[in-house]
């Protein structure tokens, strides 16, 4: 007996299948030959794949089926594993849409981490959307840099929903987004991914965690990646909480296209290729000066160029 499946948990080395877009699990272990085929990343197999699988040779109840081959992925998310390996780990494939949730505070946002994931979706062809949560404990709070933070990501194209996991602000409009296709829910630890999963289907139960007040980090609560079907449409993966976001399989000469500002503003520049950091005539460095393209964006792409540079 064997077919074709959805890999929709990965733990190590334990996985669950489903045959989409019906919902009946079962267990699988991978085969040692797709483990050593795939050497340059640290997850053989991630959420989202395609699987072939076939019945395991000796009958085993827990573990009936083995993994034998992965269908060619449409696309994935996929991160360098540490800040100075050259390994990978692919955090999921085949997806229809990336939502990326960030705070503005509890914990503190890092832009640089935003704006690598930004990056990583649009050298895939993921489409991105930006939660901001828990609007409800900062709105008041900062409303200045609220408003910095949807001039500068809806200025660069990026749609922008506020939600609060507390409040159920922006619920429905998430829940709309998500109805259709397979969603990646990801983020730094701490921003509430788990909770507002809950929030979009209350019959799942992901694990919820607190923060830390001391460091205003988030502790690490989901030590799965784990996709769920939501009552009212489409799927979701809900990650671990990110801590780091290294680039992978992109050459420095390529980082700025995916900037879509700098982009647009890169057909100025006097000359071609730009680097946008030393060359006369830039349009990129004067669109900065002027405000056009916030400096926080630019130092993002600055440090992209120097972690490239680390590698090589």
């Amino acid at each position: 007996m064997k077919g074709e499946a959805t890999v929709v948990m990965n733990a190590g080395s334990h996985y669950l299948l489903s045959k989409l877009p019906e919902w009946e699990l079962f267990p699988a272990v991978l085969a040692g030959k797709v483990r050593l085929a795939k050497g340059g990343s640290t997850n053989p197999v991630a959420v989202g794949d395609l699987v072939e699988w076939e019945a395991a040779s000796v009958i085993d109840e827990e573990h009936p089926a083995v993994i034998t081959g992965i269908k060619p992925r449409s696309n994935y998310v996929i991160r360098r594993s540490t800040n100075l390996s050259r390994q990978s780990h692919v955090i999921a494939s085949n997806l229809d849409r990336a939502i990326i949730v960030v705070t503005l505070y509890f914990p503190e946002i890092k832009l640089p981490f935003l704006d690598r994931l930004l990056v990583t979706c649009g050298v895939y062809g993921i489409p991105a959307t930006i939660v901001l949560n828990k609007i409800d404990l900062y709105r008041d709070f900062d409303p200045e840099y609220l408003s910095a933070f949807h001039k500068i990501y809806e200025g660069a194209g990026y749609q922008v929903i506020e939600t609060s996991a507390r409040t159920g602000e922006g619920i429905g409009t998430l829940r709309e987004l998500c109805k259709s296709g397979l969603n990646l829910l990801s983020g730094e630890s701490g921003v509430g991914k788990s909770s507002l999963v809950k929030m979009l289907d209350p019959s799942l139960n992901p694990k919820i965690g607190t923060i830390s007040d001391v460091h205003l980090q988030g502790k690490h609560t989901t030590s799965l990646y784990q996709m769920y079907p939501l009552a009212s449409g489409g799927w979701i993966i809900d990650t671990p909480g990110l801590r780091g976001f290294g680039l992978v399989d992109l050459e420095k000469e390529e980082i700025s296209k995916y900037f879509p500002e700098m982009l647009e503003a890169s057909g100025g520049c006097r000359f071609t290729p730009c680097t946008h950091t030393h060359e006369p005539g830039c349009a990129v460095k004067k669109a900065v000066d002027d405000g056009v393209i916030s400096a926080e964006r630019y130092n993002s792409y600055l440090g992209m160029l120097q972690e490239d540079q680390k590698f090589r």
